[in-house]
């Protein structure tokens, strides 16, 4: 679903695959070759959601005011609250980033951890638990990284190929 709030409404590049499941309001933009799953919920009424390129918004994660960068893996029931992910990290399920934090380029927000408000997670490095504390990554793990960014970038398009849920119809 897709609303127009305060006179702005979604922009979605015609490449991104967004799920008809996804609800999107208000001043949201999705570059080329994102995806964006069901259940999905962008809240751009109190400032703007932007989606990078490649980048993928998994299922049941709420972003509100929030950027990510290109090549962003965003897992399952994560929370972007007013932060921004800059490109080629992830964020992993169930994990929360809080007000004004920022996680910045090749890191890792482990699965359940809670980035605090204000937090910034430095290049090359994981943020764990709750609150999170951080530690440098491999560079197998800046690889798992783009791993999994690639499978999602494909994965999207091919649901747009085989135009699953409607996906021809992004705008």
């Amino acid at each position: 679903m897709r609303h127009e709030f305060a006179g702005a409404a979604p922009v979605i590049e015609d490449s991104a695959f967004v799920s008809e499941m996804a609800y999107l309001v208000g001043d949201v933009d999705i570059d080329a070759k994102a995806s964006v799953w069901p259940f999905v919920c962008m809240r751009g009424d109190e400032g703007p959601v932007e989606v990078g390129r490649e980048t993928n918004v998994q299922e049941f994660t709420m972003l509100h005011g929030a950027t990510l960068g290109d090549e962003v893996t965003v897992g399952h029931g994560a929370v972007v609250d007013f932060a921004e992910v800059a490109d080629h990290s992830l964020v992993g399920m169930g994990s929360s980033v809080m007000g004004g934090a920022v996680v910045e380029s090749n890191a890792i927000v482990a699965a359940n951890a809670v980035v605090r408000q204000d937090q910034r997670i430095p290049e090359g490095h994981m943020a764990y638990g709750v609150p999170a504390e951080t530690r440098p990554l491999t560079d197998e793990q800046i690889e798992q990284i783009g791993e999994t960014h690639r499978h999602y970038a494909e994965l999207g398009q091919r649901f747009r190929r085989d135009d699953v849920e409607g996906a021809g119809s992004t705008r």
